[in-house]
């Protein structure tokens, strides 16, 4: 476990980092909840995202004979066979061969926006976490100096430094966690996003060499 050490004025006092967490109020709670509330969002998409960028190799070669040799069922079933964005698009524009080649294509974008909104699902709530816990963080800090100089205003007499210090210490536990969940969950957001973004490109690049292949002669 991670130790912070710090030293009054009669030894070291060694303060762990759970004992600083509980030190910071009601308001950690909150925190703690929308920390354990990203990793499980970042944890969940990076699986799914992950997950659809691993066509089968060959996939496209496959379905590039299949279709040329007029095998459409052939194809159909390969495409149902893999779980992936890529094979969701194809198999929607497989199922519309025959028809006007705008309508494949409408179809087959119809369906990579579907495709892109599962990618992103939660993804904002990724986003919000990343500006809601450093509000929540000062929040914290704001009312726990309160209720420090509450304690001070009613000390009889000279105020002890060491309970002012330990009040503002106190409070601003709760700004470095709410600090430390955002940045943590900014950083999360935008790396997904990244691997969105690339996911979309990939998909992009797949529909257009479908809609090229069928305007190829069969054999």
């Amino acid at each position: 476990m991670i130790l912070l050490q710090i030293e009054p004025e009669q030894g070291a006092e060694t303060i762990s980092v759970l004992e600083l967490l509980l030190n910071g109020g009601y308001m950690m709670i909150p925190i703690i909840l929308l920390w354990v509330g990203a990793i499980y969002i970042f944890v969940e998409r990076l699986l799914v995202i992950n997950n659809s960028y691993k066509t089968p190799e060959g996939f496209k070669d496959q379905i590039r004979n299949m279709v040329l040799d007029g095998n459409v069922d052939g194809a159909r079933m390969l495409c149902a066979q893999t779980d992936t964005p890529v094979a969701r698009m194809i198999e929607k524009g497989i199922s519309r061969i025959g028809s006007p080649l705008k309508n494949i294509e409408a179809s087959i974008e119809n369906t990579g926006k579907i495709e892109v909104y599962r990618l992103e699902k939660n993804m904002s709530m990724l986003a919000t976490i990343s500006g809601a816990a450093p509000m929540i963080g000062f929040l914290g800090t704001v009312t726990g100096m309160i209720q420090a100089f509450i304690a001070i205003a009613q000390e009889e007499g000279a105020v002890s430094p060491k309970l002012l210090s330990s009040g503002i210490y106190e409070a601003m536990i709760t700004t470095a966690a709410g600090l430390f969940v955002g940045i943590l969950a900014y950083l999360g957001y935008n790396y997904l996003v990244s691997r969105v973004q690339k996911l979309v490109h990939k998909m992009e690049y797949s529909s257009i060499d479908f809609v090229d292949l069928l305007q190829e002669p069969q054999k």
